[in-house]
Formats: C-alpha cells, sequence, structure tokens
C-alpha cells in the first residue's frame, strides 16, 4: 500500500489543477464561444491516487441577439475554420468583422474560410447590406459572394487542443467533414457555456476535500513526530 502522505500529496496536486480549472472556467464566463473544461476528479473520491483527468465540453451554449451585422453564431455541432500560416484552427467565437480590403476576418485578423475559397465583401458594399443565411451562405446588396465553411469532427471533438482565443487545431490524422445538423444565426453570439452556479458549487467541494487532505497530512506528521519521540525517550 502506498504511503499515506504520497496519497496526500497526489490529491492535493490533482485538487489544486482542478482549482485552476474552475477559476479558469469562470474567468471566461462573459467569453463568446468559450467552451468549458471539465474535471473527472470530484468521480473520483474513493481512489484519490488518479489524477484529475480534464476534456472540453462542447455543449451548446445560449445564442444572444446583438444585432450585429458580422456577428454569427452556430446552433448545433460544428466550427467556423480560421485560416493561418501553420494550418486551420476551429472556433465557435462568430464575432467577425471586415478588413481595409473587404475580408471577413476574426478578432485577431484571420480570414475566415470560404467553402470556395477567401471571403471578401465588396469595398463599395456597406457591410449593414450583407446577408447571412442558416445555411451560411454570404450575400451583399443581394448578391452570394460566397459562403462559410463550417466543419465537425465525427464526434471526435475530444481530441482538439486548444490554441487560445477560443480556437482549436486538430492532429493532422483527424478526419474532418462538412457539418450538416447546424444552424447559423446572424445576428446572433453563443455565449460561453460556463454556468456559474454548477462552478461555484465544485469550486466549493473542491476547496473542502484540499482542506480535509491538508488536515490527514497535518495528523500524519503529528503521529510520526510522535513515534519519534517515544523511539528517542
Amino acid at each position: 500500500m502506498a504511503d499515506v502522505s504520497t496519497q496526500v500529496s497526489a490529491s492535493l496536486e490533482a485538487l489544486t489543477r482542478e482549482f485552476d480549472i474552475i477559476t479558469h472556467n469562470l474567468a471566461n464566463v462573459s467569453t463568446t464561444g468559450y467552451k468549458r473544461r471539465c474535471s473527472s476528479f470530484s468521480s473520483m473520491l474513493d481512489d484519490q491516487q488518479n489524477a484529475a483527468a480534464s476534456a472540453l465540453d462542447f455543449s451548446q451554449g445560449n445564442l444572444v441577439e446583438t444585432g450585429r451585422t458580422l456577428d454569427v453564431a452556430l446552433y448545433g455541432k460544428g466550427f467556423f475554420v480560421v485560416e493561418t500560416p501553420d494550418g486551420p484552427l476551429y472556433t465557435r467565437h462568430g464575432v467577425f468583422r471586415a478588413n481595409q480590403n473587404g475580408q471577413i476576418v476574426d478578432s485577431e485578423g484571420r480570414s475566415l474560410a470560404g467553402v470556395s475559397g477567401p471571403l471578401a465583401i465588396p469595398t463599395t458594399t456597406d457591410v449593414s447590406q450583407v446577408t447571412v443565411s442558416q445555411g451560411g451562405r454570404i450575400s451583399a446588396d443581394g448578391a452570394l459572394i460566397g459562403q462559410f465553411r463550417i466543419v465537425d469532427f465525427a464526434g471526435k471533438e475530444d481530441q482538439l487542443e486548444t490554441v487560445g482565443f477560443c480556437c482549436f487545431r486538430a492532429p493532422q490524422d483527424m478526419p474532418v467533414r462538412d457539418a450538416e445538423d447546424v444552424v447559423v444565426k446572424q445576428g446572433y453570439q453563443e455565449a460561453s457555456n460556463v454556468e456559474i452556479v454548477d462552478e461555484l458549487v465544485s469550486m466549493i467541494m473542491v476547496s473542502r476535500m484540499y482542506e480535509a487532505n491538508m488536515r490527514l497530512l497535518s495528523i500524519k506528521k503529528d503521529t510520526t513526530n510522535s513515534v519519534i519521540s517515544v523511539a528517542m525517550g
């Protein structure tokens, strides 16, 4: 049987990681398109030697109407594709804008991928005259100019890697396919899927477990010191 101190130390490390996950989720409660990270530690109360394994929760966030022409939310499974020099990234953070060349870009200035290539609004068109259909087709002054490329990963989203700014990178061998069961909503943002009450309850539970483990460690230390005192006479 592993030494009690070793078990408790491993538990404390896992609890610290879970606490960090919870605080990160709470810090992003207002971040558009944010997907909470959840930990499996709380289901391991009977085996505290297990590390806290975490995974992303890709459940749907609420849609919030903004009225902005290039705020585009996804309802259902799917991701927008962001073009970068290092390959495509995937996001549900649909807060876009047109750059000086009319290209539709994300908040970091990176181009959004279209089904047939880059997406650009004619410089003579006012952005307010751009419409986006529920299928992701983009029209300017009534003329079709392109369609958002929206993809999914056949239920393997758990293999995506977070890379910041609500973007994800897929492993090279991961199959990518066109999203089918997704609706595009113009003038909306997808809110974070973090539930504040749930996170606060988890934080309280983790804090109490941490305190309990610290008490156990203190008892172990006191017992050891007592044994040494007796042995030393």
